[in-house]
């Protein structure tokens, strides 16, 4: 059996783990344009299924620019920002700014039937890690059309079920302002919401704390909106 001496197992063991490190970063900068475009297909899938419409990763693209016929940002005052892609708003980053300093995109579809309906991002913090989804609404800017929403860690059968369609479809038709345009958000109540309370949805069984986060989530996102919201709504 042949001896290797000390310097020649260290020689070897370094332009080994140099050779390793080289071919996986050049891996991962093959494959990071694959991995942002997976990104991008996904997003336009909550987008759209925020408006109850269920695309493929084959269709999602198609069925997003048939759908969507605008976007655009604006700011807490409710005015457009100019020369933003709304889609390429980072929420998790916006969302650590203060209010008045955060880029709201707003996305703006055409459904089959001709009614527009406005998209809006939503993300906070949930049990775990980030809940995150979309809110449409009606041309009231009041009334929601559809909800999704998803997450990264949340427990399965408990926080997870925010990323159901039973919880989702709760928010059908609730509204985030009451009958004199003040704001409510939706609040998430445990133990169930009051029959026909237009601004409540149930909690899930067992995720309190996921609700909770997901009730401050909404709050928190939905009243960057409000200023935007109320001139859309005057001008009705």
């Amino acid at each position: 059996m042949r001896d290797f001496s000390n310097t020649y197992i260290f020689v070897f063991s370094t332009v080994l783990i140099v050779v390793v490190a080289v071919l996986l970063s050049a891996a991962a900068m093959l494959l990071q344009p694959l991995q942002q475009r997976n990104v991008e297909i996904e997003k336009k899938q909550n987008i759209l299924a925020s408006i109850n419409i269920e695309a493929s990763r084959k269709d999602a693209e198609k069925m997003y620019d048939k759908y969507i016929t605008n976007s655009f940002v604006v700011n807490a005052k409710g005015d457009k920002v100019e020369g933003v892609d709304a889609f390429g708003v980072d929420m998790a980053a916006e969302i650590r700014k203060p209010l008045d300093e955060r880029e709201f995109p707003v996305y703006v579809s055409t459904l089959d039937d001709g009614s527009s309906k406005v998209i809006v991002p939503v993300r906070g913090k949930g049990l775990w890690g980030p809940v995150y989804g979309y809110l449409s609404f009606n041309d009231d800017y009041n009334t929601i059309y559809g909800a999704t929403f998803n997450h990264d860690k949340e427990t399965p059968g408990l926080g997870a079920e925010i990323a159901t369609r039973t919880f989702q479809k709760q928010f059908d038709g609730k509204k985030i302002f009451d009958d004199q345009g003040n704001f409510t958000s939706i609040l998430i109540q445990k133990g169930g919401a009051a029959p026909g309370d237009p601004h409540a949805v149930d909690a899930i069984s067992g995720g309190t704390l996921t609700s909770k986060g997901l009730q401050a989530t909404l709050k928190d996102c939905l009243s960057g909106y409000i200023a935007y919201f109320k001139k859309q709504q005057e001008q009705k």
